[in-house]
């Protein structure tokens, strides 16, 4: 179960993260530097915070606004709703967003930074939107790129400790914490399927990103061997 806990998670959050980050750069390649490009900085200080310390930073809101929201449905309704937020899926998959955005936003921009703004307004003169020129132009010119951003994302939340223990969910087992448990009880046997299961997890995806990244570069050589 752990297995699969860490694994529905990790590409949750990767997806997530690469849709938002594609978003953030797009956005920030059409306003250009401003204040949207303020908002992007600031969306990606996450990784430069412990993850225990961003767990608590945002566990705290969290708490007050179930709290709010309880106490209007038990004054108005007469019905208790508990925790909806703190301690739930949703939230540790928010504050993994959070934490690792910046890797998956830091690929896709240095890609988008790579194409030139000539073959935007090729595309606008055929009648493009910008909405059908990110899907139709954009996405298939950085896919390696998108590929990257969810590996690295994908990675950093299998083994992410801190930030699980404190926001997971009641009896709510991921591989790490699994890790921790029995390393904590000094069984050491036990907790060695579950960190050869993270190793793997970092592992094979890098060897399918470097098989794919070689693909792309083979396909952009002529038979002579020219990059073009």
């Amino acid at each position: 179960m752990s297995v699969w806990n860490s694994l529905s998670l990790a590409g949750l959050a990767s997806i997530l993260a690469v849709s938002i980050g594609v978003l953030l750069a797009y956005g920030m390649r059409l306003n250009g530097w401003g204040i949207f490009a303020a908002i992007t900085r600031f969306a990606s200080l996450g990784y430069a915070i412990p993850g225990a310390v961003l767990a608590i930073g945002i566990f705290i809101p969290m708490g007050l606004l179930d709290n709010s929201i309880d106490e209007f449905m038990r004054n108005k309704f007469g019905i208790s709703t508990g925790l909806l937020l703190s301690g739930s899926i949703a939230a540790l998959t928010f504050a993994y967003v959070v934490r690792f955005l910046a890797l998956s936003l830091g690929a896709v921009e240095v890609s988008l930074g790579r194409i030139t703004n000539n073959i935007d307004g090729v595309a606008k003169t055929l009648g493009a939107s910008h909405g059908a020129i990110l899907w139709r132009v954009h996405l298939p010119m950085i896919r390696a790129s998108l590929l990257t951003g969810a590996i690295l994302v994908f990675v950093d939340v299998m083994k992410e400790l801190p930030m699980t223990v404190i926001m997971r969910p009641f009896n709510f087992e991921t591989l790490a914490t699994q890790v921790y448990q029995f390393s904590a009880a000094e069984q050491f046997e036990q907790a060695a399927p579950a960190a050869l299961t993270i190793v793997a997890s970092g592992i094979i995806p890098v060897i399918l990103l470097s098989i794919a990244i070689t693909k792309v570069n083979f396909g952009r050589r002529d038979p002579l061997g020219v990059n073009v």
